[in-house]
């Protein structure tokens, strides 16, 4: 039997309440989909290519729970196209090789077919390589999801062929509204204030939002009645946040910490990261954001901060509560106490700049790598100075893009290990010029 037959075998339907409320509540127009206006919004890319039935294959990447799968659902509901889920943990070429065959006789028919791969990346080479004839014939239309960067996990000739789009986690208002709609589905009402909690909690993951509604849903007092802060608690598991109307507390504490941390207030800092812990607050959020005050406001003036808080952050996973809030304490306070310096930060927002304003120049011949006899004749390599071939490792050699010869982003502060840093920076800079 064909994959596309009319009429195929079906499990006997136990009635749509038995299925997950994250199934149940997926869209179906474009219209009633959430989140991801960067590439859905009105003039958007992704928008125009489906409005206009201009689709290409596509690989949507983002974290999970951000409406991947949905999104390709409605896609193909709105161009009209034979849409077919493909797991790339169930699936191999033998299955790939039955599904293309049917899709070559519906493209023979006029009738188009989307093939959406969940979990693409965790398809090998030579899985990804049988999809190509078939994308390059127009067959198919591929769409890909991945959680996983699609530059390392997917071939080369398949992105070649595909448009990459990112997506990004929900905002909170975003699952928020998601819920809202969700509440007449499992029978109850709810005051925002708990939503938000979930959605804070969700952590920019709809489907997590959905079970932990879910959830609260099976353990509330009874069908239609009003959602409590104790079925939410059970539910998550943990403390509902103890922050103000609207989920604003919850960010301007964690405002308030890094703030604190930034100006070397040991004292602020630790009475903010006590408040959130207090409240509730997911640990390994708050391990998150000691991170990357690390990087941001310290960076390397003290390389070891960076060190600390991935320290302190798995031992907040090993450890739990509450021990584990003994070691975020004591990255808050390292934090505090270690040089500051945001040179780091800055000379990323400056390449940043360059990279989007600047045309993307092809990487210099002498920087090329030349594998094959052909590719050294092509002048690949051409010109490269290996340093270590030279006294003290030290070249001449220009590595930026013409257009880009000379320019400077990293400009170390005189504080901390970064001191020693900007002194050898100088040196390396004065022997490079000579």
């Amino acid at each position: 039997m064909s994959l596309f037959d009319s009429t195929p075998l079906r499990a006997p339907d136990l009635g749509s309440a038995k299925r997950p409320l994250a199934e149940r509540m997926r869209p179906e127009r474009l219209e009633d989909y959430i989140g991801q206006e960067h590439i859905l919004g009105p003039d958007k890319p992704l928008r125009r290519q489906i409005e206009r039935d201009e689709l290409t294959s596509i690989i949507l990447w983002g974290p999970p729970g951000v409406g991947k799968t949905t999104l390709a659902k409605l896609i193909a509901r709105v161009t009209r196209c034979e849409f077919i889920p493909f797991s790339a943990v169930l699936s191999g070429i033998k299955e790939i090789k039955a599904v293309m065959a049917d899709a070559e006789k519906l493209r023979r028919l006029g009738k188009r077919t989307i093939l959406f791969i969940d979990e693409i990346h965790r398809f090998n080479k030579a899985q990804q390589d049988a999809f190509l004839p078939y994308v390059e014939r127009g067959d198919i239309i591929l769409i890909g999801a991945t959680t996983e960067n699609p530059s390392f996990e997917v071939i080369a000739a398949l992105l070649s062929r595909s448009r990459v789009y990112a997506l990004r986690g929900l905002t909170v208002p975003e699952i928020v509204a998601l819920l809202q709609r969700a509440l007449p589905a499992v029978g109850l009402r709810a005051p925002d204030e708990l939503l938000e909690q979930i959605a804070i909690y969700a952590n920019g993951d709809a489907r997590q939002a959905y079970n932990t509604l879910e959830a609260a849903a099976a353990v509330a007092a009874s069908p239609g009645g009003e959602l409590t802060e104790a079925a939410v608690q059970d539910a998550m598991q943990r403390k509902v946040l103890l922050y103000g109307k609207g989920g604003e507390e919850h960010f301007n504490l964690i405002s308030a910490l890094h703030k604190s941390v930034r100006s070397s207030d040991v004292d602020a800092a630790l009475y903010w990261l006590t408040r959130m812990l207090e409240a509730g607050e997911d640990r390994l959020y708050i391990a998150r954001r000691l991170i990357r005050m690390a990087s941001e406001d310290i960076g390397l003036a003290d390389p070891r901060a960076l060190e600390q808080s991935i320290a302190a952050m798995q031992a907040v996973h090993f450890l739990g509560i509450p021990e584990g809030d003994l070691a975020l304490g004591q990255a808050a306070i390292y934090l505090c106490m270690a040089p500051k310096s945001d040179a780091a930060y800055r000379a990323m927002g400056a390449v940043h700049s360059d990279v989007q304003n600047t045309i993307a120049e092809p990487v210099p011949m002498n920087l090329r790598n030349a594998p094959t006899s052909h590719m050294k004749a092509w002048g690949y390599g051409e010109g490269y100075q290996h340093a270590h071939k030279f006294e003290d490792a030290m070249v001449d050699m220009e590595c930026l893009p013409p257009s880009l010869a000379g320019r400077q982003y990293y400009f170390p502060t005189d504080r901390g290990v970064e001191k020693r840093i900007a002194e050898r920076l100088e040196e390396i800079r004065r022997i490079r010029r000579k």
